[in-house]
């Protein structure tokens, strides 16, 4: 009986804990983004590796979409790098196991075509798993600069 206590005390302390120290449901999305952010510019291929889910659909605004596992081994091999990603303007909407990122951004780097400095909106789908939040989409479109 004490067990279940002491365990329905601590389920209880994590669920109000954002609520307590002020950190809102978007504020967990805005740090999954900046960890993706650094992850991807630091070729960090285990962290994107945890964060993508086997089922990403990763649209370039190129047109090109591609899966986890071709979009993986496109930033192993070198033929897509990333230099810089600047967010200039970002929303975040959180309903349930579900979370959109909405983002104005400068991503600059390398593909195979050569170098590219593009001013973008992205889009970022990201759902909750008993293993933590995933990224299943990635969505770029070209805006003027």
């Amino acid at each position: 009986m004490r067990l279940k206590r002491t365990m329905l005390s601590i389920v209880l302390a994590l669920a109000v804990a954002p609520v307590l120290f002020g950190q809102k449901p978007e504020d967990e999305i805005m740090n999954l983004e900046e960890a993706w952010t650094a992850a991807v510019v630091a070729q960090d291929f285990s962290k994107l590796d945890k964060m993508y889910d086997n089922d990403l659909i990763y649209a370039h605004s190129t047109g090109t979409v591609e899966t986890k596992m071709a979009y993986m081994e496109k930033l192993k091999s070198g033929k897509q790098k990333y230099t810089a990603i600047d967010y200039i303007q970002s929303t975040y909407r959180v309903h349930e196991n579900a979370a959109v990122a909405h983002s104005i951004v400068v991503m600059k780097g390398t593909s195979a075509t050569g170098p590219f400095d593009n001013k973008l909106l992205m889009t970022h789908t990201w759902f909750k798993t008993d293993g933590g939040w995933r990224l299943i989409t990635h969505q770029t479109t070209q805006i003027n600069q």
